[in-house]
């Protein structure tokens, strides 16, 4: 009986009370390679780079040029952490494509599942962003400038930082859902197309959900980025 794609991730085991997902174990596999790769480009740096280390640089440098393009000055502080985000969603949302996803079972469960494809993951990143984007608010204006944004003793202002409370909460529906969306509805195209053929006809399909995860990471590197400009930039007219 082959086995349905269904929207809750499948506990394979368990770590003490720590339920282990096939979605989670995914989510340790990425930072794993990532670890990986890491060490292996920065092994006896060159000064001029070749290899591993030439190909990361490229990639790290034209990553860097588009968030300078954005946040100013900002660029060194904001950077480690978006790009982060693009990194480890990219591999995850590529590596969920390899053959065995779905596939490979355990005890009637698929051992690898997409970790974009669980909502909890992708809203575990959505907060993880919105938290450090606070963080960095509260260092770029002061704790009091903050929270200036969001109560204020003006009737007009307050109705505005209410307006923008209601509007953090959307911007965490719209990074996590918007990415689970996508990923998981390419899994299920990929799985319907792959049981009707079984050659061929599902390359095309595959080829798309390439640019759909590289598109989905890349947006969310850029609203993230966005969201720390916008939140860590004083108005003028509010003081």
């Amino acid at each position: 009986m082959e086995h349905g794609i269904v929207l809750k991730p499948e506990v394979l085991g368990y770590i003490g009370f720590l339920p282990v997902t096939n979605t989670l174990l995914v989510s340790w596999i990425v930072m794993f390679i990532l670890l990986v790769v890491s060490i292996f480009a920065t092994w006896r740096l060159k000064l001029v780079p070749s290899g591993l280390q030439n190909f990361m640089e490229m990639i790290i440098e034209g990553g860097y040029n588009i968030v300078s393009d954005i946040a100013g000055n900002r660029t060194k502080v904001f950077f480690p952490f978006v790009f982060t985000f693009f990194l480890y969603i990219i591999f995850a949302n590529w590596i969920g494509l390899l053959p065995g996803f779905t596939t490979i079972t355990f005890h009637g469960e698929p051992i690898l599942r997409s970790m974009s494809s669980d909502l909890n993951m992708t809203l575990g990143l959505a907060l993880l962003s919105a938290v450090v984007t606070h963080i960095f608010a509260i260092k770029y204006l002061g704790l009091w400038d903050y929270l200036k944004r969001w109560v204020s003793f003006n009737p007009i202002f307050l109705f505005v930082g209410v307006l923008e409370i209601v509007a953090e909460f959307t911007k965490l529906l719209s990074l996590s859902f918007r990415l689970f969306g996508n990923i998981f509805a390419g899994e299920v195209v990929l799985a319907t197309i792959a049981g009707i053929f079984a050659f061929v006809l599902p390359l095309p399909f595959y080829f798309l959900e390439i640019v759909v995860g590289f598109v989905q990471a890349a947006v969310f590197m850029m609203l993230t980025l966005v969201f720390m400009v916008l939140l860590t930039e004083k108005h003028e007219a509010e003081h």
